[in-house]
Order: C-alpha cells, then structure tokens, then sequence
C-alpha cells in the first residue's frame, strides 16, 4: 500500500507542476522556486510532516520535499544553537543531497562529452 501511496502523492505533486507549466505564463524556474517555498512553508506549519509519514519518497523525492528537509534542518538548529542555527541549519541539514548532486554531475561531466546544438 506505501508504494501506491507514493506513486499518487508524488504524481499529483508533479502533476501540479505540469499544469503550472502548460497553463501559466510562469517559467519553470518560478515553478521550482515556488515547490520549495511551498514545502518550507508547509514545513515549518507541521503539514508536511504527516505527507512523509504517508507516502514517504513520494513527498520526500520532490522538491517541496527539499524545502521541508530546510525547515526542518532550521527547526532543530535553532533548538540546538538559538540564532545562529537560523543560518546553519538548512545546509547542514541539506549537506549530504547537494554533496551528492555535485559529485554525481562532475563524474557525468568526466564521462560524456558535450555537443554543440546543430
């Protein structure tokens, strides 16, 4: 049942995102903007939450998933460090993804090469 969970949570996020792009006058970088300020947003309320709980990688995979991973992060800094963890938590707590993005994209660069649009 977590596996049907996640495919209709995960679809329907993307699905919102399809027709924000076929139906708005928004550029996809607005719309990815916008996806993880809605999971902040939806983060720091407590509503996301209980969306993991249910569908697991399908809420957590997108990027409102990333956007709750940085409010989380921020949450548990400022209970560790007070102020100072309102700048530190969000990257600590998104560290291992962005580290893993990275060096993902420079292996890919390593193996292929580019071509020019003809």
């Amino acid at each position: 049942m977590s596996y049907l969970w996640a495919f209709l949570i995960g679809g329907l996020i993307c699905a919102i995102g399809q027709i924000l792009i076929d139906y708005t006058k928004l550029t996809p970088a607005r719309i990815l903007v916008s996806f993880v300020v809605a999971g902040v947003i939806l983060g720091g309320m407590g509503l996301y939450k209980p969306l993991i709980d249910l569908a697991g990688a399908g809420a957590s995979v997108p990027l409102t998933g990333f956007g709750y991973l940085l409010s989380k992060g921020i949450r548990e800094a400022v209970d560790e460090k007070g102020f100072l963890g309102i700048f530190t938590g969000g990257l600590t707590a998104c560290a291992g993804g962005i580290a893993a993005a990275m060096t993902f994209g420079i292996v890919m660069a390593a193996m292929f090469r580019t071509r020019g649009k003809e």
